[in-house]
């Protein structure tokens, strides 16, 4: 199972609808550092980052917006000097992981999630900020 996939949990909610505006999405040693994860975000397929070496997590949309293709979670992480940034790994295209900015064109926005950890867990807005 990964965590694009909807399931059901114990009480038959299903998995990754929001509660109280917020979206249960797994425990925060799920995530690999500077590797990225896919999950369905209230049906929205949501990219998220945690970075080192601080562990800082991040939340975009998935679909790369210059080939269409939901990858930006396989996209390649790091810094443009304190600017945490993804690249989409088809076309190379930089986005600021913080605003979802495309780094190179200012009419291009990847969508950006506000993320928080509660108990161990990830948690990430339904909705775009």
């Amino acid at each position: 199972m990964t965590l694009l996939d909807r399931v059901q949990d114990e009480a038959g909610a299903r998995r990754g609808a929001a509660v109280d505006g917020w979206v249960d999405v797994c425990d925060v040693d799920d995530l690999l550092l500077d590797v990225g994860a896919c999950a369905l975000v209230d049906g929205a397929p949501v990219a998220i980052f945690r970075t080192w070496p601080d562990g800082e997590l991040y939340a975009v949309g998935n679909i790369d917006p210059y080939s269409g293709a939901s990858v930006m979670s396989r996209g390649i992480v790091g810094s443009i000097g304190d600017r945490p940034v993804v690249a989409s790994p088809i076309l190379k295209q930089r986005f600021d992981l913080r605003t979802g900015a495309a780094l190179d064109d200012d009419a291009v926005v990847l969508p950006a999630y506000a993320v928080r950890v509660d108990a161990g867990r990830i948690l990430v807005s339904a909705a775009p900020m």
